[in-house]
């Protein structure tokens, strides 16, 4: 079984960043024939919820300090409420092709984040990357601000999505250290309970006032699609296959979720690709290759401390 866990890690996030790429374009249609951005919005962090706790009800049950429990708060604020919020209702906005494009963008606020508040050190390779990522995700803006068609993209949507992209990383910089005491299981029931807290006394009065037999039968399946593969099943598939791979390893699948998004979204006709939009997932891409394969300070300081000891 030892032997098998870098190919069920691999598999994992495959599979956590397929769904999270078809989770765009099926969203996107749910999001047009019968519910709105708030909506979803809601059916996720609940539906999330309940699937959390329901999973945590058949395995070892972890004692978490009310110290803790509070700090969730504030992960769940920046990792579901803000980052699903901004996401969601973005998405229901601008194309999916766009949104998929935006969200390779994240690994890039993450080294922003860790430069000003973890006092990471800058390389001339991070810098690079970074510039290449914001002129990938200027030429998508400008593609949008220009575009007569929601197909295309839309500059609104677009800046919620990268300010999903934002929040997560400043989530993954300030509570790195608290999620990784705990199981996946674990963070995620409180995380998503405290979302659905937060989130409900804003969105209840919309959602109890749709009309739910006049939705699609193909929209419920759509909805279905993003709260249970694109919500429960990535988050845990995604923290598989992150205690086994390294981090450079696991971001290359970041570029899976564009591919998937944009396939679909053109096949079925609910966003277009254009040469601009092809450019700008050059650049991000490239972006977030040489961020993510640049040297960190703990990569820096082995090498320092293997030189002393090399030269003692």
């Amino acid at each position: 079984m030892t032997n098998n866990r870098p190919l069920i890690a691999h598999v994992c996030l495959f599979l956590a960043c397929t769904f999270w790429g078809l989770m765009a374009p099926l969203g996107k249609d749910a999001m047009t024939h019968g519910f709105t951005g708030i909506d979803m919005v809601t059916f996720r962090v609940a539906g999330g919820a309940v699937l959390f706790w329901l999973t945590s009800l058949f395995m070892p049950r972890e004692r978490v300090p009310r110290k803790d429990l509070l700090l969730l708060i504030g992960a769940a604020v920046l990792g579901l409420v803000a980052n699903q919020c901004c996401y969601t209702i973005g998405l229901s906005i601008t194309s999916p092709v766009n949104s998929s494009i935006v969200t390779t963008s994240m690994p890039i606020f993450a080294m922003i984040l860790a430069f000003f508040i973890l006092r990471e050190p800058l390389t001339l390779k991070k810098v690079g990357g970074v510039l290449l990522g914001c002129a990938g995700a200027v030429t998508l803006i400008v593609t949008s601000a220009s575009a007569g068609s929601s197909k295309v993209g839309d500059i609104r949507g677009d800046l919620l999505c990268l300010g999903a992209q934002l929040s997560f990383a400043l989530y993954l910089t300030l509570f790195s250290r608290l999620i990784r005491r705990y199981s996946v299981i674990t963070v995620n029931k409180w995380m998503f309970t405290y979302a659905t807290l937060l989130i409900l006394p804003f969105t209840f009065g919309r959602v109890a006032s749709i009309d739910y037999a006049a939705v699609p039968t193909s929209t419920w399946l759509e909805t279905g699609f993003v709260v249970f593969f694109g919500t429960y099943a990535s988050y845990i598939l995604m923290m598989v296959g992150q205690h086994t791979l390294r981090p450079t390893v696991v971001s290359i699948y970041n570029y899976v979720q564009p591919l998937v998004s944009v396939t679909v979204s053109v096949l079925t006709g609910l966003g277009v690709f254009k040469p601009s939009q092809g450019a700008a997932v050059v650049l991000v891409c490239l972006g977030v290759w040489l961020v993510t394969t640049s040297k960190s300070r703990r990569d820096m300081e082995r090498e320092a401390q293997a030189r002393g000891d090399g030269n003692s």
